[in-house]
């Protein structure tokens, strides 16, 4: 038999049919696949993938995490919000001392007391960690909020406020 009258002649594969169909596609997608990677793993440890902390309303922060910013309080920086799957919203603010456990009680009713020993943050002088089981309401957004409370002078207490899905 002739190789060229179109029957198939024993031994030989079609390589060029092969080459077109895959490896030429592959050869074009593995660099962008390669960028993409590299894009996704640059991001900072500190933050969760998905992009750059956009600033939020601060009300909107704790919102999420089922609160409201307390009586005399005043923003200690700029509230975040970031995440595509995962939430993360954050929020800083300052407010009387002598109210800060008042507020949280109020707030989270059926949370454990909160800690003076043992916060995630080291300087933290006071802390709270809730989740569902942690006396965390239903209706709140965020699976996980977390406290932090400084106490900066005998009467301002500085509070990060964080409030995120798992």
């Amino acid at each position: 038999m002739a190789a060229g009258s179109g029957e198939r002649v024993a031994g030989r594969t079609r390589w060029g049919k092969f080459a077109l169909i895959v490896i030429l596609p592959a050869l074009v997608l593995i660099p962008l696949l390669v960028v993409f990677v590299g894009i996704v793993f640059s991001e900072s440890d500190d933050r969760p993938l998905g992009g750059a902390a956009q600033e939020v309303p601060c009300a909107n922060v704790l919102r999420f995490g089922g609160a409201a910013l307390p009586p005399g309080a005043q923003p200690a920086g700029i509230c975040t919000r970031e995440g595509w799957q995962d939430l993360h919203y954050r929020a800083e603010f300052r407010m009387p001392r002598a109210d800060v456990r008042d507020w949280l009680a109020r707030t989270y009713p059926d949370a454990p007391a909160p800690k003076t020993e043992f916060c995630p943050d080291e300087d933290a002088d006071l802390c709270l960690g809730l989740g569902e089981a942690e006396g965390l309401p239903e209706s709140v957004s965020a699976d996980t909020v977390q406290v932090s409370v400084v106490h900066e002078d005998a009467g301002t207490a500085r509070v990060r406020f964080a409030a995120f899905t798992l």
